[in-house]
């Protein structure tokens, strides 16, 4: 057995509502451990003056999978900050005391893929959530007016099939819908060829979801992101859930109004108000930074709407037939530019107004709004009043004489920040030992130096646990091992393997038996990291 002490840090953990109390922290054999103070450790780690916390958890980071393949292929020589490679994907994360990350784009016909790409990141654990709701078998069953516990046990058994920790909807029925050439869908709007709308997607998704028990609701890219006037979309999303569980994602992007000389405004205090009032719906914010990035999304929709803003100008679009689709288009958000300015406001707005922290997960929607290593410079604009008020006054005048943000005092503290990249997180996606410092927890810490300016102290950690082992020092990694992948187990009905041969066509192109994959499958494409299901609690509809 290996034991290690870190003594006289201030510790922050939410979960178990302690705020910067000083006291020492045991771990042995991966685990955390109540030691007493005279034990004898195989380490002892001085913590003194530093901030301890439990690793941090993206909810929300385009890391793995076809897409990410296309855009290290389009633009190699910006990878390097825009979509690093497996390697430097998980070092980056975990120089920064992050220890999981989870690909929420997964398409169903390329999860073995995905898990070998996420298999091939170091140090971090990993999951993915995989898409439906554009699949052209769930939108024949909705069509064709399938009863909710036939479209359960399909969404069930996708889920095992592709070993997803949860299900991501893009642009519901959107995906499809360009392919029949419509160029918008929105949520009330009939899909030209199956007839169902985006409200229906919604609704049966969460409820198959929800009654399947799977820890994390239905992963929501709402229809017409990036629109001007899309709040109303937004809303009518919230509404189509019906009460159920659901988490809008990158809602930064969702957050736009129609008014002003620019017919482009922040709509970011109705949204942070409906979710206000609205405790089935968590968020998180896909905020913007200002820099060079690339887009990748499966909404071909709205990636070729914006095709021609590229920077540098060139894309890709992919159709997945029967699935999905893909689009990539590089993009630099710029300070002078009235829309760029404005959307960098709206992400800050929503961070500061939603009352409940653990409703909120920080994300760049990475790489959409920025790189994931930004987080330390975005955690700096949250608890930073003055610093940014200065980054405020850099941008298009337009911008700063209107934006609300110029009156907003809230200052996001220490316990805020930990909720928002590590216990929020892990509740909303069910990893009950993960993002707390409790006894039993897996013993994934990050050590930080306290020093006045967050950026600075959350971009070198001091030390970087993953399951009891010192991985980074000084803000540099010192070991690589495996990281473990999070997937689900829902049960469901085996004879929709049937139903499911009988049909023509097919998801994953491929016969059922031969689609799924096997724990001894996964391991192997996980590169023997370990497997860790989360356990589904079945309820009635």
């Amino acid at each position: 057995m290996t034991t290690l002490r870190l003594r006289g840090g201030r510790v922050v953990d939410p979960v178990h509502g302690i705020d910067g109390v000083r006291g020492d922290v045991g771990v042995r054999d991966g685990r955390i451990v109540a030691l007493d103070e005279r034990e004898p450790v195989d380490q002892d780690i001085d913590a003194a003056g530093c901030i301890v916390m439990a690793g941090g958890i993206d909810l929300h980071s385009h890391i793995a999978g076809g897409k990410m393949t296309l855009v290290r292929l389009l633009m190699p020589g910006e990878c390097s900050c825009c979509a690093p490679g497996t390697l430097a994907t998980g070092c980056r994360y975990a120089e920064m005391g992050y220890t999981a990350a989870f690909e929420p784009a997964m398409a169903a016909s390329n999860a073995r893929q995905a898990h070998l790409e996420m298999g091939d990141i170091p140090i971090i654990d990993h999951g993915a959530y995989v898409m439906l709701g554009n699949d052209e078998l769930f939108l024949r069953m909705l069509s064709e007016g399938a009863e909710a516990q036939e479209l359960r046990d399909y969404v069930g058994w996708v889920v095992h099939a592709t070993k997803a920790l949860g299900v991501k909807v893009v642009n519901p029925a959107g995906i499809s819908a360009f392919k029949f050439n419509q160029r918008r869908l929105d949520v009330d709007e009939r899909h030209v060829h199956w007839q169902v709308t985006p409200r229906q997607v919604v609704r049966a998704l969460a409820q198959a979801l929800h009654e399947l028990g799977l820890a994390h609701p239905l992963h929501i890219h709402a229809s017409n992101l990036g629109v001007a006037g899309n709040i109303e979309s937004t809303l009518a999303t919230i509404a189509a859930l019906d009460g159920l569980p659901g988490h809008l994602t990158h809602v930064q992007f969702h957050s736009y109004g129609a008014e002003g000389p620019h017919k482009f405004s922040s709509a970011a205090l109705r949204l942070a108000e409906a979710v206000n009032t609205h405790p089935n719906v968590s968020i998180d914010v896909g905020q913007i930074l200002f820099g060079q990035t690339v887009t990748a999304s499966a909404d071909t929709m709205r990636q070729h709407a914006i095709a021609g803003l590229g920077s540098p100008r060139k894309w890709v679009g992919a159709d997945i037939e029967c699935d999905a689709g893909c689009g990539i288009v590089p993009f630099r958000y710029r300070e002078s530019s009235y829309v760029n300015a404005l959307q960098w406001t709206i992400g800050l707005e929503l961070f500061l107004s939603i009352t409940d922290p653990w409703r909120v997960v920080l994300t760049t929607d990475h790489p959409n709004g920025a790189p994931f290593t930004s987080y330390p410079h975005l955690m700096r604009l949250l608890m930073d009043k003055p610093f940014r008020d200065e980054q405020l006054a850099k941008l298009h005048p337009d911008v700063v004489a209107q934006s609300a943000l110029r009156e907003m005092k809230r200052e996001l503290t220490l316990y805020e920040i930990a909720i928002l990249t590590r216990a929020a997180p892990a509740r909303l996606l069910g990893l009950a030992d993960r993002g707390q410092l409790g006894v039993g927890a897996a013993a994934d810490i990050a050590v930080y130096r306290e020093q006045r300016d967050a950026e600075a102290m959350f971009s070198t950690p001091a030390w970087v646990l993953k399951d009891g082992v010192p991985v980074v020092r000084d803000g540099r990694v010192v070991a690589t091992p495996v990281g473990a992948v999070h997937y689900a187990e829902p049960a469901f009905d085996a004879g929709i393997e049937r139903r499911i041969a009988a049909r023509t066509d097919r998801p994953l192109g491929l016969h059922p038996r031969h689609a799924a994959i096997g724990r001894d499958e996964l391991c192997r494409c996980c590169n023997g990291g370990r497997l860790l299901p989360a356990e589904c609690f079945a309820r009635s509809g």
